[in-house]
């Protein structure tokens, strides 16, 4: 049996872009020999994936559901919308989010070493689908939402994902509204009570500059930033917000006797720095790379 040293792993690791683990195996396997091993590697689709793991993939699928009191959401990203597009890629997406709804996982790294299908593990489904689609995929985030109601939103096909929990009964039409009106107006927090204070105080101490630029005493400062305030709680407080749907109403009027308890909202690829690409060049590239 050939002896495998950490230089062998190591270099196997540089020729493919696999993981520690996986080259150690690849050689074990192929008694050494390094052309076998690369080919261990490709057949598994480890050599491929590991090398596109660390390419920047902002687009995907944001996807939510609901089934009465409980609520999933997910985000799943790919380098392009083609792929987002693709047959496999949907599948595999809408299958994590009925994962994440029955199993419920503490985290993002138990949800990736939940079991999938045929012994493997949902990080063993992604490696074989990153072989496939030909880029990268990564399961980015994921929550769940419980209450006596759960309503969920998907706009566009999966660019904003919405949930929204609530306490006691409540209209399904209404609760099916306030979740697209979350779609749609984006706020920053579910009522007033919870502003961080830190947020309240950056913004109070912004609207009092503005209001001295413009030469105004001291004690009139005061009464502009607290009627600015309640322009602001407007604004990013969802219960405050005027309803997407009827100006006249504010979102708490659709309420009835319930309560909102909670929300989340994701916008696909938020806060994710996307590349600027020349994509003749990446078509190129990847013709020539095989």
């Amino acid at each position: 049996m050939a002896t495998i040293t950490a230089a062998d792993v190591k270099k196997l690791r540089e020729m493919t872009g696999a993981g520690m683990m996986d080259c150690k195996k690849a050689l074990v396997e192929a008694e050494g020999d390094f052309e076998k091993a690369v080919d261990i590697l490709r057949k598994k689709g480890i050599a491929t994936a590991r090398k596109k793991a660390g390419r920047v993939a902002a687009e995907g699928a944001a996807l939510a559901k609901s089934k009465g009191g409980i609520g999933a959401i997910v985000e799943v990203n790919s380098e392009t919308d083609f792929v987002a597009k693709n047959e496999l890629f949907r599948d595999f997406a809408e299958r994590l989010l009925d994962l994440v709804l029955q199993t419920k996982p503490q985290d993002l790294d138990a949800l990736l070493a939940a079991p999938w299908e045929a012994g493997k593990k949902v990080e063993e489904a992604l490696v074989e689908l990153i072989a496939k689609v030909g880029e990268n995929v990564r399961v980015r985030r994921f929550a769940l939402l419980t209450g006596d109601h759960v309503a969920s939103y998907v706009h566009m096909g999966g660019k904003i994902a919405v949930l929204v929990a609530f306490q006691g009964e409540i209209d399904e039409e209404a609760a099916h509204q306030i979740a697209m009106h979350v779609a749609a107006m984006n706020p920053r927090y579910r009522a007033r009570e919870d502003v961080p204070e830190e947020d309240l105080a950056r913004e109070r101490e912004v609207l009092a500059e503005q209001a001295r630029a413009t030469g105004k005493p001291e004690h009139i400062v005061e009464k502009i930033v607290e009627g600015r305030l309640r322009k602001f709680y407007e604004e990013n407080c969802l219960l405050e917000q005027g309803f997407v749907f009827d100006e006249d109403k504010k979102v708490r009027d659709l309420l009835g006797g319930a309560e909102l308890i909670g929300f989340v909202r994701y916008q696909l690829g938020e806060g994710i720095e996307k590349q600027q690409s020349d994509f003749a060049a990446e078509v190129a590239a990847q013709v020539q790379g095989g």
